[in-house]
């Protein structure tokens, strides 16, 4: 979520939960449209990708660390500008159709996500957190008191909605049940907190970014929040491996003319390693199993998203990307790893594009194992 947000009139506020609740009740009036996806060769490759959005409009997917695909990898959620302002949208990844799934302002960037169960998602809109479950009404979790603004950043895990408040003093990280309830406040610094990932399977547990001052842990049982001694450089895109143990990221070298490297940290013990290095991979996302991961280059000769395979550390170039920024071009794995999607401005504004991997990556998905 922005750190600056306008501050709404109470009519103005009630004005827009009730038209957001009135249009989760009644999906007949939120639009749906058809396939727009166009397939082409890729340049470089001839490998096939297929843009799913139309360009014309930005199409954005949620931050690297939140959840965009469920479990039984059927849509795809993203926020789209097609009917003038961003709004919640659903993407059918067999027909390709896209629906809208909320009516709201404001919506705020990376403040979009399945909740835990896949049966809604959550998203940050003005000063307020939204739980919208499929067929019901969605209805307001959280508001942003009186006196803070929202911070940027917003995930969900099995304890509730991590999200960031920003004040004159700093900045204070909350925990917001689903079911209902008070907001918790688990941890309060003078630096600006951002972008809270809730660790899996270690429920009230949250990686957080603090300031210039790196990755912290909070939420331990009598522990203070603690600052996780990763390698030397800065680290970016820290993503949680699905059992929560480690923490996968990205670390830029302080010798800027040394490559961009995957490392792997386990906070339980402090131990971390390098995984591979990179072709200055800007960005990154990993597989179900970790097994594989995708990159997308920061090199402005080679503009490319590769594959990266763990356990010998090679690469396979799969397609431009062409982003103005390659930092922000999130990229996501089928959780049966047979296909990827990311998000490009190649063409203007941001829209969403996939590959086939199936003949390059396993299938990961439990019934393949059988």
């Amino acid at each position: 979520m922005p750190h600056a947000r306008r501050r709404w009139t109470r009519r103005g506020f009630l004005f827009t939960a009730l038209a957001a609740a009135g249009a989760a009740a009644d999906g007949a009036k939120l639009p749906s449209f058809p396939s727009e996806a166009r397939h082409y060769s890729d340049p470089s490759t001839d490998l096939d990708v297929y843009r799913l959005t139309d360009p014309a409009y930005s199409s954005t997917l949620p931050a690297y660390y939140g959840r965009a695909i469920p479990r039984n990898g059927a849509y795809l959620l993203f926020a789209s500008g097609r009917t003038g302002s961003p709004q919640p949208f659903r993407l059918d990844l067999k027909t390709g159709e896209t629906r809208q799934l909320a009516e709201t302002r404001d919506l705020a960037s990376g403040a979009l996500t399945l909740t835990p169960d896949d049966r809604g998602f959550c998203y940050g809109a003005g000063r307020s957190l939204f739980l919208s479950v499929f067929g019901r009404k969605e209805r307001e979790i959280h508001r942003v008191a009186d006196g803070w603004e929202p911070g940027r950043g917003m995930a969900v895990g099995s304890g509730g909605a991590a999200m960031v408040e920003t004040g004159p003093g700093g900045s204070r990280l909350l925990l917001v049940p689903l079911a209902g309830g008070l907001a918790r406040t688990v941890v309060e610094s003078a630096e600006a907190i951002a972008d809270p990932r809730p660790r899996p399977s270690h429920a009230g547990e949250m990686l957080y970014a603090a300031g210039n001052q790196g990755l912290w842990l909070a939420g331990r049982e009598a522990h203070p929040p603690r600052r996780l001694k990763l390698a030397a450089g800065s680290a970016r895109a820290a993503i949680w491996a699905p059992d929560g143990r480690s923490l996968l990221y990205l670390v830029y070298p302080e010798d800027p003319s040394q490559l961009h490297a995957i490392r792997e940290h386990w906070p339980d013990t402090g131990a971390d390693k390098l995984v591979s290095k990179t072709s200055q991979f800007a960005s990154f996302a990993a597989n179900r199993d970790t097994s594989v991961f995708a990159g997308a280059s920061a090199n402005h000769a080679s503009p490319h998203v590769l594959l990266l395979l763990r356990a010998t550390g090679n690469e396979r170039t799969l397609c431009e990307h062409r982003s103005s920024d390659p930092a922000a071009v999130c990229l996501i794995f089928s959780p049966d790893s047979q296909r990827l999607y990311f998000e490009s401005d190649r063409e203007g504004k941001p829209a969403i594009y996939s590959m086939h991997l199936d003949k390059l990556v396993e299938n990961t998905a439990p019934e393949a194992a059988k």
